[in-house]
């Protein structure tokens, strides 16, 4: 998909999530700020300077789409030749085949290595030069849900203790509200919204009351519920949730069931891109 009048600034630190449906114009994206195709028109700077300067390539680490390595070579070997090609004198190989959690995997050959095996080793790849940026394309894409939750403790270590800048895309939206500060929205080659996760977390969401009386808790609720099958709909501020539960239950309404609904990262992308669907 290519870009289209895309315009993002993403702030060092932390760890960034770029989403969109395929085709929505990720991967280019990536690819032009590794300068591995360049825009038309516009400008793109990357840590500071035009993206495509030597120099700050070496400062970047990154994994685009699968990643593909020599099957004959061990995850040792790979890390070794890759560190090489880049010019690194000390890499840190078995240090950053640990992190990864493929240190008993060390001496394997990778022809022997499981989709999830082969991510792992990319994102070792992509941090062996010690990064100050990292651009992850699905990094978890294979892994099972144990690998998933590693990756995530991970690429938070980077953010919070090693201060990597981590920007990821990824279609896993539980684990991108879990584990980024901020998300971009792409659509058509565009940027859609952008927002803060913390404040997508805690926006949008509802509070869903269900009684023995539909009718006579809607009534007593008045204009601050609607109707929501055979329960209700409140729209207020968590802190306001305790008053509201022991007035209701004062006036005698019998409640079955409290518990809050929607909002987060999920119906926030739904929305942005246009595939939400009508209650």
């Amino acid at each position: 998909m290519a870009l289209n009048r895309l315009s993002l600034a993403i702030p060092a630190g932390g760890v960034f999530g770029v989403l969109g449906a395929n085709g929505a114009g990720k991967t280019t994206f990536f690819r032009a700020c590794l300068d591995l195709v360049r825009p038309t028109g516009g400008s793109l700077t990357v840590l500071g300077s035009r993206a495509g300067d030597a120099s700050r390539l070496r400062r970047i680490g990154a994994m685009i789409e699968v990643p593909r390595y020599h099957p004959f070579l061990t995850a040792q070997e790979t890390l070794a030749m890759l560190a090489l090609v880049s010019g690194q004198r000390a890499p840190k190989i078995d240090y950053w085949l640990e992190r990864v959690g493929l240190a008993e995997a060390a001496r394997r050959k990778v022809h022997h290595f499981s989709v999830g095996m082969k991510q792992r080793l990319g994102l070792a790849a992509a941090l062996i030069a010690e990064p100050e940026l990292v651009i992850l394309d699905e990094p978890t894409s294979g892994m099972d849900p144990a690998g998933i939750q590693e990756i995530r403790a991970l690429l938070r270590e980077l953010a919070d203790k090693d201060g990597v800048t981590v920007v990821l895309s990824s279609h896993l939206l539980d684990e991108v509200q879990r584990v980024c500060d901020r998300v971009a929205i792409f659509s058509h080659g565009k940027v859609v919204a952008q927002e803060r996760v913390d404040r997508l977390v805690a926006g949008g969401e509802k509070l869903r009351l269900l009684a023995t009386s539909q009718a006579a808790l809607l009534e007593r609720l008045g204009a601050k519920a609607v109707a929501d099958g055979d329960g209700a709909l409140v729209n207020l501020a968590r802190a306001q949730t305790p008053a509201l539960l022991r007035a209701l239950m004062q006036d005698g309404i019998e409640l079955v069931e409290a518990r809050w609904v929607g909002g987060g990262l999920e119906q926030f992308y739904l929305e942005q891109t246009g595939t939400a669907h009508a209650e």
